[in-house]
């Protein structure tokens, strides 16, 4: 709950000895027919917002029914794939070096470092047979999701096997795994994040990368092409022959790959190829890794990865009892046929499932061996895996320590970031004069209607009552109106019983819900003490509106996150929460500007964390709000790129949004209503030093000074002897 009260020091029990309302109490959608499942309404939003996206998909590839179709369909999913990435980087010397190798019956393993980008170093296992003749065919392998990177052993027996089979094959740490973690902590001889925090690591950098304009798999995907580079740079590779399969994450980076790089030959992804429908009825957006944001508003799917491919051959491999939907894998296989019969090559796409589950299994290893020898050798090899003598981690490390941190030092995904928001950071014209005040608060507008998707709402809104309570001093209406056809938001309205028949009115949002500012001596209450109509809202996902954990999620990551599932579906549909939250806060105004109790003109808004954010954004289009308070709101957006870890902040992610504006820009774009900014907190929730949001605000500063309003804008931070106060 927020220490900041917008009053004086009043002693509230003299001013209002009421019947105290618990948060249980104000709590009162639980038990409602109609909401029943009201935690449910965020994600099947979003879902139904996806599905239609996914419909209008169908229809359009329905209508491919020839090879110039397809080759269209080609262009435009790589097309679109690059702009969701970011484009990619630039291609420089790898400065590729053997560091070590290792002689073993029937092929030799040389531990080689290279730079994807310049002293970003990536550390992989060259795998050379020793017998045949070169040059041979050669297998590209992206890792997957699992313990020891490039030492595990299930990959260790693809690489073996298909090294003694006279293919070379290469392998490398992907980002957060083996020797290339990206928040190593040698203390702890792990990931910061976690012994297991791969995945972690990658949503905690996407969200930085996002704001960026990027999506972590620029970084990726980038290295896996230098990675093919590599291979190729080798003489012992036939570059005609050239075959790409990973599992799970590496399932992954082989559709990438394979949809954006003419060089592979075929492609063989096991346990990911599935369809978004089924994704999110299930298991839901996975790691920011694998989400390339807006991908479905783009009207693309997983079979569209395929498309990109044909008629190259091309195997899915599936585990029938994968978490990875089966049923949608054969969706897809079954829509990429029809572009095998149009490119007249269905004999190039088949699809192999086993009874098992998720992994790189035995059946699924031997089903890719026979693929790779008919497409690469020109004919079957059903020959069974052989043996596997594994190499402990250790063996295979290419640096002394065991992390590039450690031993080399370089690059991370974080500094490479950093140098990205150099590139992308806008040059800001200097607010100098009440004309350019006006010209930067309509182009903010703009901006922020645009990258929040937020859709200008039309007619009155619809409030329904549902129950009223009466106390000494007030009464307290709980109502729930409709912000959008299936969004329904819960708040209660506290109207003085003193006071001028029409009264100021503040619209209250907290990213802990409408209960969270109540209680004695809280925000709601010194509100009411002060004569003002207090609305207070669940916006969609908060409060009452929150979506239940999903009980297969790990507590910390949850804490850490946020409702990331929600905050990518938004994204992949081409929405945010921000802007849809924005929404909703703008159709509170609209409640209380209906009220009779309330003065239309004197209509204030007080946020509180993601709340306050949310607000802010929804102020810079809503003229009705006269003046606005924001506590314990994220001090910008580029902090969450400047600072190396961040919590909880995805659901205020808009992609791209450093590119246009920040939150400073956003407060300059009020002058000259009143802004109140208190207790700013930087990415990980500690509050910002007074004079360094000061400095942040300066921009800010300067718009207010140019309207004749520098006094309007307000810097405050709270103390045990005093109390913040706003509004006045």
């Amino acid at each position: 709950m927020s220490r900041v009260c917008l009053a004086v020091a009043i002693m509230l029990a003299a001013v209002l000895a009421v019947q105290a309302q618990t948060p249980e109490d104000i709590n009162f959608l639980a038990g409602l027919p109609d909401f029943e499942h009201v935690g449910d309404m965020l994600p099947d939003y979003l879902n139904r917002q996806a599905f239609e996206l996914l419909d209008q998909r169908a229809r359009t590839v329905a209508a491919i029914s020839s090879p110039d179709d397809l080759a269209r369909r080609r262009a435009y999913v790589r097309e679109r794939m690059l702009a969701e990435l970011g484009g990619l980087p630039e291609r420089t010397p790898l400065n590729a070096r053997v560091v070590g190798t290792l002689d073993r019956d029937g092929y030799r393993v040389e531990k080689v470092i290279f730079e994807s980008q310049p002293r970003f170093y990536v550390t992989g296992n060259l795998y050379l047979p020793t017998r045949g003749q070169p040059p041979y065919p050669a297998v590209l392998f992206p890792l997957g999701h699992e313990i020891g990177g490039k030492s595990n052993a299930d990959w260790q027996h693809v690489l073996v096997t298909v090294a003694r089979r006279s293919f070379v094959a290469f392998t490398w740490d992907t980002l957060g795994q083996g020797e290339r973690s990206q928040f190593y902590g040698a203390d702890f001889e792990s990931s910061e994040l976690g012994e297991t925090a791969y995945t972690t690591e990658h949503t905690m950098l996407g969200a930085q990368c996002l704001l960026a304009g990027d999506s972590l798999a620029r970084y990726t995907i980038w290295d896996g092409i230098r990675a093919l580079d590599y291979l190729l740079s080798r003489p012992e590779v036939d570059p005609t022959r050239v075959a790409c399969t990973g599992n799970s994450g590496g399932g992954t980076h082989t559709a990438y790959l394979s949809a954006l790089d003419d060089r592979i030959k075929a492609a063989a992804p096991s346990c990911y190829i599935t369809s978004w429908r089924r994704l999110l009825e299930s298991i839901g957006p996975q790691d920011a890794e694998q989400c390339l944001p807006p991908f479905l508003k783009d009207g693309l799917d997983h079979a569209d990865f395929i498309a990109a491919f044909a008629p190259k051959p091309y195997l899915i491999l599936s585990a029938i009892r994968d978490f990875f939907s089966i049923s949608g894998a054969r969706q897809s296989f079954a829509e990429a046929s029809r572009y095998y019969a149009v490119a007249d090559a269905p004999d190039k796409l088949k699809m192999f499932e086993a009874d098992n589950t998720h992994g790189y299994r035995l059946p699924r290893r031997e089903a890719a061996y026979n693929w790779l020898s008919l497409w690469l050798k020109g004919h079957e090899d059903h020959a069974p895996e052989s043996r596997v003598e594994l190499e402990p981690d250790e063996t295979l490390r290419c640096t002394g320590s065991g992390q590039v941190s450690l031993s080399l030092g370089g690059e991370s995904v974080y500094s490479l970031n950093l140098k990205r928001l150099e590139q992308i950071r806008p040059r800001r014209a200097p607010i100098d004069s009440r004309a350019a005040a006006e010209a930067n608060r309509d182009e903010a507008a703009q901006r922020v209607r645009k990258l929040t998707a937020f859709e200008p709402p039309s007619g009155p809104v619809s409030a329904k009552p549902f129950g009223r309570v009466t106390a000494r001093g007030y009464t307290l209406d709980k109502i729930v109106y409709e912000s959008e056809p299936g969004i329904s938001v819960p708040a209660l309205l506290f109207v003085p019983e003193n006071g001028a028949a029409r009264k100021p009115a503040v619209i209250y949002v907290n990213e802990r819900g409408k209960s969270a500012g109540w209680g004695p001596d809280a925000d709601i209450e010194s509100l009411l003490a002060r004569g003002f109509v207090v609305l207070a809202i669940d916006a969609r996902g908060w409060g009452e509106t929150r979506p239940p954990q999903n009980p297969d999620e790990d507590n910390a990551t949850y804490r850490m996150f946020g409702n990331y599932p929600d905050a990518m579906r938004a994204l992949l549909v081409g929405k945010t929460l921000v802007g849809m939250r924005a929404m909703d806060i703008y159709h509170g105004v609209d409640v209380l500007a209906s009220r009779p109790e309330v003065d239309a003109t004197k209509i204030y808004a007080y946020g509180v964390g993601a709340g306050a954010l949310a607000l802010l954004h929804e102020a810079v289009l809503d003229r009705r709000i006269t003046a606005v308070a924001l506590d314990h709101m994220l001090v910008s957006y580029e902090s969450v790129v400047t600072h190396r870890m961040n919590h909880d902040v995805w659901e205020s992610v808009i992609p791209g949004v450093l590119k246009s504006y920040d939150l400073p820009d956003l407060a300059a774009a009020l002058a000259p209503r009143p802004v109140w900014l208190v207790d700013a907190v930087d990415p990980l929730g500690h509050r910002v030093k007074l004079e360094e949001t000061e400095k942040e605000y300066a921009r800010a500063a300067q718009a207010f000074r140019a309207v004749g309003a520098p006094a309007s804008l307000h810097f405050a931070t709270t103390r045990p002897d005093q109390r913040v106060k706003v509004f006045d």
